[in-house]
């Protein structure tokens, strides 16, 4: 296997973690529940709290790694994190369970926005977007198998095992990161003083980062939507059975990848990067609206086929702007890569703890598409304002 390529696996590995880290324990939250004798509200604060940490822990780790390079921040947090999946799987009381996991989210979320940073610091200009959408298959797959693997795991032990394999996880990344990661960051281009955060307030006030940041933030807006919503619109609302909403979940993520891979290997080769993200946030607008109007019954009565057509429309439709917005916001900046992918990072699961609960603040379809074609228009004219036109004159020069 070529260095490159076991590059690669490392950082898709690491850009997953997050995903698996909350995913994988999700068919054990009853079990949780019975060994703690408390109540499903107070064991779901366990996915808060690691959502949580994984936004503020980038917010911590990314401009740190801009002055002492990405391998030591990296395999700090890969170490803290086996030690406080371990921590997790012997904790005695559901409190400590809570604060355990905030600890193993800030420490996992080393991985993820280091990862970004390397790819900075390795890469420039299109091959940024091609790299990125090749990661696209790794994060987009972890959310589908992840619970599957978790179920699976449950079959020969409790929830404390899950995080006994989510701590020989961890420890499998650090022997990854110590053997085929080397150092990105050259000492000469590393900060000289400060952990960055004067940089990140340039780069907030940086126009056309602060654009293309808008446009990755509304995208995973209207992919945490249809997360937490999905699962009463189609099964309560539509009549789906928990397999066939497996398979249509599964069928989104198919789309999303298979997406992110067309742009990587033939979107970005003929079009310029800002104009696809200008195309898909139109495209993700026009299907939330007609969500809404199916929601609302402007369109007649709904069914299953209908909204899951239009559903997967929307989620495929991020295959174009993840990875793209993300590129063309990480392009923006050389000398501080770990600051700008720790902006990006915290920001998309800050608004995806924000619109969790949101998406289910009714029943019925309506609250899900309100908060995705707000997202996605504001997306839209956010990039469109701050970004577009500056991005379109620096390819015609």
């Amino acid at each position: 296997m070529s260095t490159k390529l076991l590059m690669f696996l490392v950082l898709a590995g690491l850009t997953a973690l997050p995903s698996l880290s909350s995913d994988v324990y999700l068919p054990a939250l009853p079990d949780v529940a019975d060994t703690f004798r408390t109540t499903a509200v107070v064991v779901q604060l366990t996915l808060t709290s690691c959502l949580v940490g994984v936004a503020l822990g980038q917010l911590v780790v990314g401009p740190l790694s801009d002055r002492l390079g990405r391998r030591r921040p990296l395999l700090t947090g890969m170490t803290l994190y086996t030690l406080a999946s371990i921590a997790c799987a012997l904790a005695p009381r559901a409190d400590l369970l809570i604060g355990l996991r905030f600890v193993q989210g800030a420490a996992g979320a080393a991985g993820v926005v280091i990862a970004r940073a390397v790819v900075r610091d390795l890469y420039e200009g299109v091959e940024i977007a091609k790299v990125f959408s090749s990661l696209m298959l790794i994060s987009g797959v972890a959310p589908v198998f992840a619970p599957l693997f978790g179920a699976q795991l449950l079959h020969v032990t409790n929830w404390r095992g899950v995080f006994v394999a989510l701590a020989v996880l961890g420890l499998l990344l650090v022997l990854l990161v110590v053997r085929n990661l080397p150092e990105s960051l050259e000492p000469g281009a590393r900060r000289r003083r400060g952990v960055g955060l004067g940089d990140m307030g340039k780069l907030v006030q940086d126009r056309v980062f602060l654009g293309c940041l808008i446009a990755a933030s509304g995208a995973f807006a209207t992919f945490f939507a249809y997360l937490a919503a999905s699962p009463f619109v189609l099964q309560d609302l539509y009549g789906a059975s928990p397999q066939t909403y497996a398979l249509l979940f599964g069928l989104n993520a198919v789309g999303m990848v298979g997406v992110g891979q067309l742009n990587g290997r033939l979107l970005v080769r003929k079009f310029p990067v800002h104009a696809i993200v200008t195309a898909g946030l139109a495209l993700l607008t026009m299907a939330g609206v007609v969500m809404i109007a199916l929601a609302a019954g402007w369109l007649g009565t709904p069914n299953l086929t209908l909204i899951c057509a239009v559903l997967f429309v929307l989620v495929s439709s991020l295959g174009l702007l993840i990875g793209n917005a993300n590129a063309l916001a990480m392009n923006r900046t050389k000398h501080a890569a770990g600051a700008a992918s720790a902006l990006l990072g915290a920001s998309s699961f800050l608004i995806g703890a924000l619109v969790s609960p949101l998406a289910g603040i009714s029943d019925g379809a309506t609250p899900m598409a309100v908060i995705q074609t707000v997202a996605a228009a504001t997306a839209l004219i956010g990039f469109i304002v701050l970004a577009r036109g500056h991005l379109a004159g620096a390819d015609r020069e």
